[in-house]
């Protein structure tokens, strides 16, 4: 379950509750799970993203897509604390990290917003996942 919210922050409360585990640990792990990729990707996000450009360089991509576009309209319009918030049930936790390193959030700023979009969000989804789980198959 852990490594499950690694890499999608969802999969962590439906994990949990299907495993019946109580809400604590199910949020502690969700949570932890989350924030474990927080902190390597922080660290490496730059490094991983100078290498994708390099191989768009190459491979003559273009830079800016859809979808990088409506990631910078969030960004501009709300912030670190709106790619924060969409990154567990938008993005994934490495995705939403290495948005916000990329677009040159500070390292601190970035574990700050991630951590109470995790403990927002892994609150809400445990205890949807615990409370309402029965109404599917659980």
């Amino acid at each position: 379950m852990f490594l499950l919210s690694t890499v999608k922050f969802l999969g962590g409360p439906l994990a949990g509750a299907s495993m019946g585990l109580n809400f604590w640990a199910t949020l502690a792990l969700t949570v932890g799970g989350m924030m474990t990729s927080v902190f390597v990707f922080s660290g490496i996000g730059r490094v991983w993203m100078q290498h994708r450009q390099k191989q768009r360089r190459l491979r003559r991509e273009p830079i800016f897509t859809k979808r990088s576009r409506n990631i910078i309209k969030v960004f501009r319009k709300f912030g670190m604390g709106g790619i924060a918030f969409l990154t567990p049930i938008l993005l994934s936790p490495i995705g939403g990290t290495v948005i916000a390193t990329l677009l040159g959030v500070p390292r601190q700023r970035i574990v700050l917003h991630m951590l109470w979009s995790a403990l927002f969000w892994g609150g809400a989804l445990t205890f949807a996942s615990i409370h309402f789980g029965h109404m599917f198959g659980r």
